[in-house]
């Protein structure tokens, strides 16, 4: 039975986290988003995946600490940065399960 709890907790998590991509992914792509806020998800993004950072992983608890406070401030930042109607936007299309994009088109152009 635990197993069973675990599995599905498991898979809100990845399910949660596949909305939260998809929803950076239509922001990204919808052009009421600033030049500047797609600037900091890239940005963002780009440290989150390089093998390089700031205070090396090797370093205790420091290491791992820039990616715990530099990641989501990144993200907090790309978010202040676009208009809430965007995010709002794009957020009840995501959980509502529509795929479509504001003009219309689907999101996997």
């Amino acid at each position: 039975m635990t197993e069973e709890r675990e599995s599905g907790s498991i898979k809100r998590a990845a399910e949660a986290l596949g909305k939260r991509i998809r929803l950076l992914q239509a922001v990204w792509k919808d052009p009421r988003t600033p030049w500047y806020a797609r600037a900091a998800l890239a940005a963002t993004v780009v440290y989150a995946l390089s093998p390089i950072d700031l205070i090396p992983d090797f370093i205790p608890v420091l290491g791992q600490l820039d990616d715990l406070v530099i990641v989501p401030a990144g993200f907090w930042l790309a978010k202040r940065l676009v208009p809430r109607t965007v995010w709002d936007e794009h957020w009840r299309r995501i959980s509502e399960g529509e795929d479509e994009g504001p003009d219309g088109e689907a999101d996997g152009r």
